[in-house]
């Protein structure tokens, strides 16, 4: 199969200095065929700028910080596509196939473990020319747009007639109503809504091959297996999301909020598992350890774990809904601190900077890491994780939400610093690989929201075990050229 990579031809280490060898040059001039042959193809205003390609060889993963810092661009593509409509893209995926040219979509590059990056070059596909909103039906409850939808600009658009997605991640104003589909994305408050997979009713994909297939599944359907869930999560393996129908709801209008204090961990747990299990649904449940309780509650002198907590819609139903939330934490040591705490942190929880600002440091070092658990195995998870992280010399916060009847997530935060980025790049490819040995030998899922990307990519195969299999022939049938997101999940590079 042909992949181009001209950054193995013709760039230097610091991804910067051009070096003219006979290689190098036969190398640069494969970059300007596939150029010439993708303006043929669509036109010059699709295909950006050679400096362009420096944008997209980075997405929000830490380590492709420290990679930005450093001036390295190890994954970075030899063309980006811009297309206009779906047509551009069709026309796109049959040439690709047809020539075995590796293709990676784009939605925003808000992914935080490499989603977006080509292992193999090639050419990245952004999608963030088809953003309309197609229609938003308030009798059905569903708006319809293009996959390049940005999530802030939909929620709003949807806020000024009454309505809300109720999917609200952290990246809401710099991810994609597509991106959420193909990273099977989940919202702070999933506790009640769901995840992406709950929320969407039908989208269309553009094949390998370039063939248009359209998804619909009505308010339910028993008509065959659910064909949408090859697509939701495949990070852009199977097949390329143009267009997506999302359910949406009328704003609630009652919320009840409440900050609590616990002693230990264990309590609120239990107090989380009681509140799922007695079939109560909190849009809001969140429970941090004391060294992340810290940062929620905006004072350094707090030592013990809280939860924010928040119920809403019909006013009698909110009321009732809290009062027994309320009966169940209060058979523990409990102190309720008021509204306050959860309001400023409504205020500010797309806010992303602490992390972001670290990683701008010459060395510093910051990382997110999301894993999910039943009830009976998390503590033990959240053990050997603290056990096993803090020996990196980092400060190590945690939060546990995103809560089911079964189970919960559990999200790490690490904050440190090393002398330099190139220390703090390979220590975090070493937190990576310790987080992930220990989630599997605990019986934990590898990812619950972020997806795999590249950073957890050989760890696929492990943790799917038997079914790797059924992933594999899929992605033959669906791309037997392999030419989309090639790697990626697990899957064959070449």
């Amino acid at each position: 199969m042909l992949i181009l990579n001209i950054y193995e031809h013709f760039l230097l280490t610091d991804g910067l200095k051009p070096c003219y060898s006979v290689e190098h040059r036969k190398g640069a001039d494969k970059l300007i065929q596939l150029r010439d042959a993708l303006i043929e193809l669509l036109g010059n205003d699709r295909v950006l700028p050679d400096i362009a390609t420096e944008h997209y060889a980075y997405d929000w993963w830490p380590v492709a910080a420290k990679w930005r810092n450093q001036g390295k661009s190890p994954l970075r593509p030899e063309v980006v596509v811009r297309p206009q409509n779906v047509d551009d893209i069709q026309k796109l995926l049959r040439w690709a196939n047809t020539n075995q040219i590796a293709i990676t979509p784009w939605g925003a590059g808000s992914s935080v473990t490499g989603a977006p990056l080509p292992l193999n070059g090639g050419i990245t596909l952004d999608l963030s020319g088809i953003n309309r909103t197609l229609s938003i039906n308030t009798q059905n409850l569903t708006v319809t747009v293009d996959s390049g939808k940005m999530g802030h600009i939909l929620e709003s658009e949807l806020n000024q007639q009454g309505y809300t997605l109720n999917h609200s991640p952290q990246s809401l104003d710099r991810s994609t109503a597509g991106g959420w589909l193909s990273t099977r994305a989940t919202g702070q408050f999933s506790s009640k809504w769901g995840g992406i997979e709950q929320l969407v009713v039908g989208f269309d994909v553009v094949l390998p091959n370039g063939d248009l297939v359209k998804f619909e599944s009505g308010p339910r359907m028993a008509v065959g297996p659910d064909l949408r869930h090859v697509f939701i999560g495949a990070e852009g393996t199977m097949g390329v999301i143009t267009r997506v129908t999302l359910q949406i709801f009328r704003q609630s209008p009652h919320r009840i909020l409440e900050a609590l204090a616990f002693d230990n961990l264990a309590d609120g747990i239990t107090v989380m598992r009681e509140i799922m299990q007695r079939g109560l649904h909190p849009f809001l449940l969140r429970f941090y350890n004391p060294a992340e309780s810290r940062y929620a509650m905006k004072d350094t002198a707090f030592v013990q774990c809280a939860m924010f907590i928040g119920v809403e819609g019909e006013p009698t139903i909110a009321e009732a809904e809290f009062k027994v939330c309320q009966s169940i934490w209060q058979q523990y040591s409990v102190q309720e601190l008021g509204t306050a705490p959860v309001e400023r942190w409504m205020q500010h929880r797309f806010d992303f900077s602490t992390v972001e600002n670290i990683l701008r440091r010459p060395g510093g070092l910051a990382e997110t890491i999301e894993v999910a658990h039943y009830w009976d195995g998390i503590q033990n998870t959240f053990d050997r994780l603290m056990e096993a992280l803090s020996i990196f010399g980092i400060e190590v916060l945690a939060h546990f939400s995103h809560t089911y009847p079964q189970g919960t997530s559990l999200y790490m935060i690490l904050l440190g610093e090393r002398a330099n980025d190139a220390e703090a790049e390979a220590t975090l490819l070493q937190i990576w690989q310790t987080a992930m040995r220990v989630t599997l030998d605990t019986g934990a899922v590898l990812s619950h929201h972020h997806g795999i990307g590249v950073v957890r990519k050989d760890f696929v195969s492990e943790a799917l075990g038997s079914s790797m299999t059924v992933l594999e022939q899929i992605k033959h049938t669906l791309d037997s050229q392999n030419i989309l997101s090639p790697g990626k999940l697990g899957l064959p590079t070449k």
